[in-house]
């Protein structure tokens, strides 16, 4: 560590490299130490380690603004444009508003029964096998049975959907080793998204098919469905199937936290919470600064990137206690796994929904999670799940 010319500490060891992708924590702890607000020599930007400022800022939608970009390239930027993640003010709220009625609580409801049946049988089935992989056997099973349809993906184009969502945050780090393997499945994804457009095969009565129609009444240009597509069902797959994955695996891990579970199912949403901010999802995200400003009394030129990073600030020391422990009786519904302020993620409650399906599910019917061989982590620049988790599941 050594400090700017303006005082700032600065991080010169690649938080994006395999290593530290793989194991976030020991660099998210020497951030926090350094301050609230740190340089990354590599990335030339600011990052926010710590809550109250990450918080703060993702608040803040005014001054730290997402239409141009939230990635720490300019080509993903700009390979994003008409997106909700990339946009601001009425634009970004009238795209929500395409989604928003899908995601309330009595539309859920309404496909609840749906989902809890889907995932009894996953259950079931990965029962019936006993060792199974808890991501592609488990964790991407109920996701991929629910999502693609609401969207409204055609139900034989979806073999690539997982590689292609995952491709699609991989390039929202910085331009990298990771983020250039993964531009060939961005690029499949929207080119097929633009098929799907202009042929119409989207699924009829589906999200998908909402965007399209309003499209035609010239609430947006139909050159925006296509990314929206992709906004919609990348995060909706990824961040579930990392939820439900890093569950098994700290259930795995902590066999008296999955008892207390199966004692207590009212204790599932707090749980799940606790899993959002053990092993939040999404890495971190980009915002710019639209105007001179200051963080925690660091000046923050106008054009300059900040980097709120939930993960680190659901660790963070000063706001949790014990951060480090993974305690299903924590109080922490105030995690920024979701995000926070106008980009808060507009598909939480479906995560939610599936999640709580899935702990109830194995909360019936398993006894015991157990690790049959050591897990492998997915390398992503923005999500933070498992590639590989071999499990046993003893029943009940």
């Amino acid at each position: 560590m050594t400090k700017t010319h303006n005082g700032i500490p600065t991080y010169r060891p690649d938080i994006y490299s395999t290593g530290a992708i793989i194991d976030p924590y020991p660099h998210y702890a020497r951030l926090r130490e350094l301050g609230p607000v740190v340089r990354l020599a590599r990335q030339r930007v600011y990052a926010l380690p710590r809550y109250a400022e990450s918080k703060a800022v993702l608040r803040d939608d005014a001054t730290f603004i997402s239409g141009k970009g939230v990635a720490l390239n300019a080509f993903s930027n700009r390979l994003s444009r008409g997106t909700l993640l990339n946009s601001d003010g009425a634009e970004h709220d009238q795209r929500r508003k395409l989604v928003a009625h899908r995601m309330l609580p009595r539309a859920l409801h309404a496909i609840s029964e749906n989902v809890d049946a889907q995932a009894a049988t996953v259950v079931d089935a990965a029962l019936g096998r006993r060792t199974v992989d808890g991501v592609a056997d488990i964790a991407m099973a109920l996701p991929m049975a629910v999502v693609p349809d609401l969207v409204g993906w055609p139900r034989d184009q979806r073999s690539h959907l997982l590689s292609w969502g995952g491709a699609t945050f991989d390039i929202l780090g910085p331009l990298n080793k990771h983020a250039i393997k993964a531009l060939p499945g961005t690029t499949r994804m929207l080119q097929f998204a633009r098929r799907v457009i202009k042929q119409r095969t989207v699924i009829e009565g589906s999200l998908g098919h909402d965007v399209l129609v309003a499209a035609d009444n010239g609430q947006l240009a139909h050159s925006e469905c296509s990314p929206l597509m992709i906004d919609y069902i990348a995060p909706s797959l990824d961040t579930t199937i990392s939820a439900i994955s890093n569950a098994l695996y700290l259930f795995a891990t902590h066999p008296e936290q999955w008892q207390m579970i199966r004692e207590n199912p009212e204790l599932i949403p707090n749980a799940i919470n606790e899993v959002f901010r053990y092993e939040s999802p999404l890495r971190a995200f980009s915002r710019r600064a639209l105007e001179d400003t200051e963080i925690a009394g660091t000046p923050i030129p106008t054009g300059s990137r900040v980097l709120v990073m939930y993960a680190s600030a659901n660790r963070d020391e000063r706001e949790w206690d014990a951060p480090d422990i993974f305690d299903i009786h924590r109080d922490a519904n105030r995690h920024l796994g979701f995000g926070q302020g106008a980009h808060a993620c507009a598909g939480q409650g479906l995560a939610r929904l599936e999640t709580t399906a899935m702990l109830r599910a194995l909360a019936h019917r398993v006894d015991r999670i157990e690790l049959t061989g050591p897990p492998a982590w997915a390398v992503n620049n923005i999500i933070r799940r498992h590639d590989r988790l071999p499990v046993a599941l003893v029943g009940a």
